[in-house]
C-alpha cells in the first residue's frame, strides 16, 4: 500500500501552524525513505476511521 497521509489517523492539523502533519516521529531514513520511494508503505498507517468508536459502543 503506498502512502496515503491524508487517509492516516496520525495526519492531524495544528490550528496553532494552519498546516496538517504526521504526529509519528521518523528517523531521518525513515523519512527520506517515505519521501523518495514510490513504493515504500508506511508502517504507522492506521486508516482514518471516525466511526471507531460508535461501533464499539453498539
Amino acid at each position: 500500500m503506498k502512502n496515503n497521509c491524508e487517509q492516516c489517523d496520525n495526519y492531524i492539523y495544528d490550528e496553532e501552524y494552519e498546516e496538517y502533519y504526521c504526529q509519528i516521529n521518523l528517523d531521518e531514513d525513515e523519512y527520506g525513505r517515505m519521501t523518495q520511494d514510490t513504493g515504500y508503505s508506511c508502517p504507522y498507517f492506521r486508516f482514518y476511521d471516525e466511526y471507531r468508536v460508535v461501533r464499539k459502543q453498539i
